[in-house]
C-alpha cells in the first residue's frame, strides 16, 4: 500500500508537470484558430459558428475597421453586443485567444493622436472576452522607424506606454515587424515593457527569406506570444512546401513554448473565397501536426 503521503505528492506531481511544459491538464499543447476578418466574419456572430463547424479550437477576432476614424467600428462599445458576444462564444465552446487591431495595417500606430484611447478600446474587449493577447501589426507606419531617429524614439516610447498598460490587466500586446529575430530582441530590449511581446508570422519570414527554425530559436518560447502559421494566399497549408510544419512542431516542443496557432492567409489562390474549404483545410492540417 502507498502511503498517505507519497501519493499525496504523486497526486500533486500528475497536476504541475503538464502545467509546467505548458500543457494544460486535460487540453492540448497547441490550440488552432483562424482570424475573423480573413474568414470574411469581421466581428459577427457567425464567426463562433463557423470555426465550431471546422474543428477549431479559437477565433481571433477583429477590433472593427478605423478607416480615418478616431475609434475602431468595434460592436462591443455596446453593451448588448458585449453579452452576445461572450454568450455565444461561450455556448459553442469557441474561445477568443486574441483581439486584432487589423486597422493598424493600414493606419500608422507611430502618427495616429489617439492611439492611447485605441489601445484602451481593444483592453476592453480583450477583458470582455477574457483574450490574453492583442495583435497590433505595424504595417501601416510609413516612416522608416528600423533604424536609430526619431521614428524609432516616438515608436518606442509608444509601445512602453501601451505595454504598461496591457501589463496593468495582465495581458499582451504582440507586435508584428518586419524585423529578423535579432533585431526584434533589440526592440524589445528598448520598449522594456513586459506587456509587449512578438507574435510571430510563418509569412513575414518567408517573405523575407528568412529561416522559420533558426528566427524561433533565436527567438526563444519567452519573447513569442502568439503565432501567424500560415503563408501568403497561394496553396493551402497541407500542399505548401515552403512550410515544413512536423520540424516547427519539433523545434516548439524542445523549445517548451506552447499556444495558439492562428491561421490568418494560405487560401487556394485559384479559390480564394472559398472560405470552409481554405480555412477546414488549414484547421485541420495544423490539428493534425500538432494535436496528435
Amino acid at each position: 500500500m502507498i502511503p498517505k503521503r507519497l501519493l499525496s505528492l504523486l497526486l500533486l506531481a500528475l497536476l504541475v508537470f503538464p502545467a509546467y511544459l505548458g500543457i494544460s491538464a486535460g487540453g492540448n499543447r497547441y490550440k488552432v484558430a483562424a482570424c475573423d476578418w480573413m474568414m470574411l466574419k469581421r466581428q459577427k456572430l457567425g464567426s463562433f459558428k463557423l470555426m465550431h463547424e471546422l474543428g477549431g479550437d479559437g477565433v481571433e477576432m477583429d477590433m472593427g475597421g478605423l478607416g480615418v476614424r478616431d475609434t475602431f467600428d468595434n460592436k462591443f462599445h455596446h453593451r448588448h453586443f458585449r453579452k452576445l458576444f461572450r454568450e455565444t462564444a461561450d455556448s459553442l465552446g469557441v474561445l477568443v485567444p486574441s483581439v486584432a487591431m487589423s486597422g493598424f495595417y493600414g493606419q500608422s500606430f507611430l502618427t495616429h493622436h489617439n492611439y492611447k484611447a485605441l489601445v484602451e478600446d481593444c483592453l476592453s474587449t480583450m477583458r470582455v472576452m477574457d483574450s490574453k493577447v492583442a495583435y497590433l501589426p505595424l504595417g501601416g507606419i510609413k516612416e522608416d522607424w528600423t533604424k536609430p531617429g526619431p521614428a524609432r524614439d516616438e515608436l518606442v516610447k509608444r509601445l512602453h506606454v501601451a505595454g504598461v498598460m496591457a501589463e496593468a490587466d495582465g495581458l499582451v500586446i504582440g507586435i508584428r515587424t518586419p524585423l529578423d529575430a535579432k533585431e526584434n530582441i533589440r526592440l524589445l530590449k528598448e520598449i522594456d515593457s513586459p506587456g509587449i511581446k512578438i507574435y510571430y508570422s510563418f509569412q513575414t519570414a518567408l517573405d523575407n527569406h528568412r529561416d522559420i527554425i533558426s528566427e524561433l530559436k533565436t527567438l526563444g518560447k519567452d519573447r513569442i506570444c502568439q503565432i501567424h502559421a500560415s503563408n501568403t494566399d497561394g496553396v493551402t497549408l497541407d500542399r505548401d512546401t515552403a512550410l515544413d510544419m512536423p520540424k516547427i512542431k519539433e523545434t516548439l516542443d524542445k523549445m517548451g513554448w506552447s499556444g495558439w496557432l492562428v491561421v490568418e492567409r494560405s487560401r487556394d489562390v485559384k479559390e480564394v473565397r472559398n472560405v470552409k474549404k481554405n480555412f477546414g483545410t488549414n484547421i485541420r492540417y495544423l490539428k493534425e501536426v500538432f494535436q496528435k
